[in-house]
């Protein structure tokens, strides 16, 4: 059985929504790009057809994708357990200091769906993300990095 992928209801609403947009609008701009480029004339050198057909390649591997991801998704409950008494969880946005920084950064602890704005995603699987879990507000974490063992402290858990 796939690894279930683990989305916040608003990543699972605007996945679902993009596979819609994909299914449907998506393809039919593709049929038409396509038809417009064949009749351009011979294919076998024809730039706008095997663009077009790019694009398609392109579009279908996205729909299977989120079709993929959609099939195995769990829905976690970002309004049980993220911040206070709980912690880090799956979904939550958490402010971090490294030691000897004066600059908070911040991170969501998910997968790559869930990306939000200008925020950078951490797996929940990378050694950082393993630390973080559970963690709750003025916790000081350590895990190993490339550049070797460091140490934060949680500043904020939304």
């Amino acid at each position: 059985m796939p690894d279930a992928h683990h989305l916040s209801q608003a990543a699972h609403d605007r996945l679902s929504a993009e596979l819609q947009e994909l299914t449907t609008r998506g393809r039919i701009d593709i049929a038409d790009k396509i038809e417009a480029a064949r009749k351009l004339g011979d294919l076998s050198e024809n730039g706008d057809y095997h663009a077009a057909k790019e694009e398609q390649a392109k579009l279908e591997g996205r729909i299977v994708h989120l079709a993929r991801i959609l099939t195995n998704a769990e829905i976690i409950d970002a309004d049980n357990g993220t911040g206070g008494d709980f912690g880090v969880i799956l979904g939550s946005v958490v402010t971090v200091l490294y030691d000897g920084d004066d600059e908070p950064e911040r991170f969501l602890v998910g997968v790559i769906e869930e990306r939000q704005d200008d925020v950078v995603v951490v797996s929940p699987g990378s050694p950082m993300g393993e630390a973080l879990l559970g963690a709750a507000e003025g916790d000081a974490v350590e895990f190993d990095s490339p550049g070797g063992r460091q140490r934060v402290t949680v500043v904020e858990v939304s």
